[in-house]
């Protein structure tokens, strides 16, 4: 992970210096007496280039926080770690559950709708507020309620 950061600090140091070389590369290129410097610049590369190593200190920001938050190396990230060593609880899945697919089912429904008429919002709206209730409280009733 310390790693990685270091890389991404590296490719955003390497576009603010291309940024830099291709706007005075521009500048350099288009001079001239009659046309002002404003005119020589090509704004949308040297703007393009700009945040792409803004983006990039921003990914490099964000991993290192991340890796000074968990506190170290995962064991995910170590070369020699085994499967057990980062088998945590993740929490209570249902393997045997259909209401996802009846989530995704009014997703769809929601997409078409707005794709193809807007009538068809409502009943995809209708049908996510059934399907998350559903799925919610499936544990509470019938064969598997506590």
């Amino acid at each position: 992970m310390r790693t990685n950061t270091g890389l991404w600090w590296l490719l955003s140091a390497f576009f603010l210096f291309v940024a830099a070389v291709y706007t005075g590369w521009n500048i350099i290129a288009h001079a001239s007496a009659t046309v002002p410097w404003y005119h020589a610049i090509e704004w949308v590369g040297s703007v393009a280039l700009l945040f792409t190593a803004f983006m990039g200190a921003l990914i490099a920001f964000y991993i290192g926080r991340v890796h000074k938050a968990q506190g170290g190396e995962l064991p995910e990230d170590v070369l020699t770690s085994d499967i057990d060593d980062g088998d945590p609880e993740l929490g209570e899945f249902s393997p045997w559950s259909w209401w996802p697919l009846v989530l995704a089912f009014s997703a769809a429904l929601g997409m078409i709708g707005l794709a193809v008429g807007a009538w068809l919002m409502p009943i995809g709206i209708g049908v996510f507020v059934v399907a998350i209730v559903g799925w919610v409280y499936e544990y509470y009733r019938g064969y598997f309620a506590r």
